[in-house]
């Protein structure tokens, strides 16, 4: 099968571009023997089926981080295969800086197109290329696409056939960029445009602050309200109205049978069903992960999407770059936090972007121990909800707190360096809404199909302890440990057992526990922080390795532990 490999610098719309060419059937994969992942989709060419691949983003062939090694590997690794296609993507507005790339792949005598993107951006900046000189000098086919419109991706598909291995030599890379910028680029003179002055003062010391704290308020003001509308109209009419009729009859079959009752409708309340307070697999196992859980994170892998396509993200990196640092990682570390609050395994999965594995401990540790998931935060909210302001300010003061000083804590124990942030800040653009729709449905589908089978599995794993009465012994064993240190009553045990599997399942366990506002501060905080969920243990387990994972798992328990028996001795 033919293959076509996209290459190019970061945040020059590769990801567009391959989703305008293949479409929907897209698998993200590991590189062999490492975490750096790169996506594979198919495209049909004159009938014939094509792999398209997204490789890393790489500035140069020399690597110097495990992307770039990644990158410059598969390069090496499929020139030798006949029928492969090289696709260098090129941002237009930066042509200078991508032509030192596309030189390299040059020097690689490889079939090659190039392939000019964001076109229309040169236009608003004043930038005019000559692309019919820039083809005759690299002796390979140019073309002119807008992918995040489509526009120009036909062309490029019709070129696919006319990849030419350039005959175009050179001694000094650099001299002969410069020679090619002198030949083919004329820049006019034209006035900032509003984004370019947003953007300026995005990454500002004074003027960035306040504009990443409105962002950051109205993303999850969006947030809740897609979330709220979601459960109010749509979700809980459903399972009220539809299936909790099905789920009362069959509990009616099932009365005599008090074990699978238990196991599969769990209890009743007041004689009906309660999706939150059944704990059954087709009541709470069902509700918790589609009801109460999925709409929020639809609404934030959305505007995370959002966020990410229009440019913002690596601005706030920039922006809180001096405070990481002093927390031992630099400010792209604020990406998995952020994706760790819509769920913790792509967070932990996303500290691939830091070099080292120091950071990568520290941030990994960080994220699993004080940011809770928001599949999680919905559960607090509506545990602790009734008690206002006040209740909100302890859980997530406390969570900040411990997040900041675990950090320095981390940075100041673990030798080694944070390396400084290196990245590229891409213009302010309007995202694809076809790619934002793509990357939801991919998230989302992620999320359903990881956590589901552990909500469901969690369930069925608590109700059988509760029948083997194994909840009441380990209760009554720990019972100096969480009663004690924690302020706890023994039955939250259960909740902190069936948290290791999942955490929104067990804070939703806490409500018929009637505790205090006081204990339901202690026990969201402490159930935040002692473990991550199965499925974000797992993950790191693969991203740190056992040493690392059993030492974070270590910070964990005692961290939680002694935050839990300090604030039981204030609150």
């Amino acid at each position: 099968m033919k293959k076509i490999l996209l290459v190019g610098n970061p945040n020059v719309g590769k990801s567009v571009v391959f989703s305008r060419l293949t479409g929907v059937h897209v698998v993200a994969s590991n590189y062999s023997g490492t975490t750096v992942e790169y996506t594979v989709g198919k495209m049909r060419i004159d009938s014939q089926n094509a792999e398209v691949i997204d490789i890393p983003g790489t500035y140069s062939l020399s690597p110097e981080s495990k992307a770039e090694q990644v990158a410059s590997e598969m390069i090496t690794n499929f020139k030798e295969n006949d029928g492969n296609i090289f696709v260098n993507i090129i941002d237009a507005t930066n042509l200078e800086r991508n032509l030192a790339l596309t030189l390299e792949l040059v020097k690689k005598k490889i079939p090659l197109i190039v392939c000019l993107n964001m076109w229309d951006e040169t236009k608003h900046t004043g930038i005019d290329i000559n692309v019919n000189k820039l083809e005759e000098i690299l002796g390979v086919p140019i073309v002119t696409t807008t992918a995040i419109t489509g526009e120009g991706i036909k062309q490029l598909v019709t070129q696919f056939h006319n990849s030419t291995i350039s005959s175009f030599s050179f001694q000094d890379k650099w001299k002969a960029i410069g020679q090619i910028i002198e030949d083919v680029q004329v820049l006019k003179h034209r006035h900032h445009t509003f984004a370019e002055r947003l953007g300026d003062a995005s990454i500002h010391k004074f003027y960035g602050i306040p504009i990443s704290l409105f962002i950051l308020f109205a993303a999850f003001t969006i947030i809740r309200f897609i979330g709220e509308t979601m459960i109010t109209y749509i979700l809980e009419p459903i399972f009220n109205g539809l299936w909790a009729p099905v789920v009362m009859k069959l509990s009616s079959l099932l009365t005599d049978h008090s074990i699978i009752h238990n196991i599969i409708i769990g209890k009743l309340v007041n004689g009906q069903i309660d999706f939150v307070e059944s704990l059954g697999l087709l009541t709470t196992g069902l509700f918790v992960p589609i009801a109460m859980v999925l709409p929020y994170i639809i609404g934030f892998y959305l505007v995370l999407s959002f966020l990410e396509d229009s440019g913002y993200l690596p601005r706030l990196g920039v922006l809180v770059d001096n405070m990481m640092h002093r927390l031992g990682i630099h400010g792209l570390a604020i990406v998995p936090m952020l994706l760790g609050l819509g769920c913790n395994v792509p967070g932990a999965m996303a500290t691939r972007i830091l070099d080292t594995r120091r950071e990568r401990f520290i941030a990994t540790t960080m994220m699993a121990i004080a940011v809770p998931c928001f599949a999680q935060l919905a559960m607090i909210i509506g545990l602790i909800g009734k008690f206002g302001a006040i209740a909100f300010a302890l859980v997530f003061g406390t969570l900040f707190i411990v997040w900041m000083v675990l950090g320095f804590l981390l940075n100041k124990v673990m030798k080694g360096e944070s390396p400084e942030i290196f990245v590229e800040i891409p213009p302010y653009r309007l995202p694809s809404i076809r790619v934002l729709m793509k990357k939801l449905r991919m998230r989302v589908w992620y999320f359903i199909k990881e956590a589901l089978p552990f909500m469901l599995l969690g369930v069925l794993f608590m109700n059988v302890l509760y029948a083997l009465h194994i909840i009441d012994f380990i209760g009554n064993s720990t019972a100096p440990i969480i009663t004690g240190i924690l302020g706890l009553p023994k039955e939250a045990v259960g909740a902190l057992i069936v948290g290791f599997l999942r955490k929104d399942v067990a804070i939703g366990m806490l409500s018929p526990l009637n505790m205090s506002m006081g204990q339901l501060v202690i026990a969201s905080v402490v159930l935040t922080m002692y473990f991550p969920c199965i499925a974000t243990f797992t993950v790191m387990l693969k991203e740190l390795g056992l040493k690392d994972m059993l030492k974070s798992s270590a910070i964990m328990i005692f961290s939680s532990l002694l935050v839990g028996g300090i604030m039981n001795l204030f609150i």
